[in-house]
């Protein structure tokens, strides 16, 4: 079981000292929440048929690559991921230049977590129909990963149409994997048809159970069954039957959240990783 963290349930002001900790620990990854803004109204379901609950719209959000890329300076094993990121909200362009340059200053650490999203209002925030971010999504994976692996480029889609391009630096990793998030149907299909994996919200060994199978039904379906995948989620871990519970799920990474507080983050990262990590 490889186990991550993420900073979502941190407050900003440990972020990077839980990074560096994490580094040293043998944590495996660190994921980083990402929005490109928060609107005083929010509406939108995270899980299908549960309205999420507001989020203050004054939460500190930073640009998720750029503050990786300088925790990449600062760490040396430690894999960075985004949990997830707004792909399809940007023109590929721009996610792919992110994710492009994470790559490099990390020497191919990057974890590239991509979704929809939950937030409805943000995306008509930006003056887009939240109705068609999913379709928005399916392309823009399409195409950041031909930017990041072909040497000329050219692109004529119903959301972006550009003549030919080249995209220079390539990424370290030829491509970064594109793990997708979400709990709907729609997320499951996308995660098994276009993803190097799936990024699910908290889940017991039974409901990562359930998802697992559904996610192998359709990668059988769509041929992709014999390709590299791997399943992340979140979830809780007392005890090493947890561990086992999970494996046994089909869970390739966990995420965790060892802190009882902020501010004893660091030590209880260090009393988790005693106890579960080699």
């Amino acid at each position: 079981m490889r186990f991550g963290i993420t900073f979502g349930q941190l407050h900003n002001a440990v972020w990077a000292d839980a990074a560096v900790a994490a580094d040293e620990l043998g944590y495996e990854s660190v994921w980083m929440p990402e929005h490109l803004v928060l609107p005083t109204t929010m509406e939108g379901e995270l899980v299908p048929g549960e309205e999420h609950p507001p989020i203050n719209p004054a939460t500190p959000v930073v640009d998720a690559c750029a503050w990786l890329s300088w925790i990449a300076g600062r760490t040396s094993r430690v894999r960075l991921g985004t949990f997830v990121y707004l792909l399809a909200i940007r023109h590929p362009f721009v996610g792919a230049r992110a994710f492009a340059t994470l790559d490099l200053v990390s020497d191919g650490r990057a974890e590239v977590g991509v979704g929809a999203g939950w937030l409805r209002t943000e995306w008509q925030a930006v003056g887009l129909d939240p109705r068609g971010r999913g379709l928005r999504l399916d392309e823009a994976i399409d195409l950041v990963r031909r930017l990041w692996t072909e040497e000329r480029i050219s692109a004529d889609g119903p959301t972006w149409t550009f003549n030919e391009v080249m995209f220079e630096p390539k990424p370290v990793q030829s491509p970064p994997p594109i793990i997708v998030g979400g709990e709907s149907p729609a997320a499951l299909r996308r995660a098994a048809t276009r993803g190097d994996g799936w990024i699910g919200m908290t889940h017991t060994p039974s409901s990562a159970a359930d998802a697992v199978a559904r996610l192998g039904e359709l990668r059988d379906d769509a041929g992709r069954s014999d390709q590299p995948f791997t399943v992340t989620v979140m979830g809780q871990v007392a005890d090493d039957t947890d561990v086992t519970a999970f494996e046994d799920a089909g869970v390739d990474r966990l995420i965790v959240v060892p802190w009882g507080s902020s501010r004893t983050a660091i030590e209880d990262m260090q009393a988790f990783a005693d106890r579960f990590l080699d």
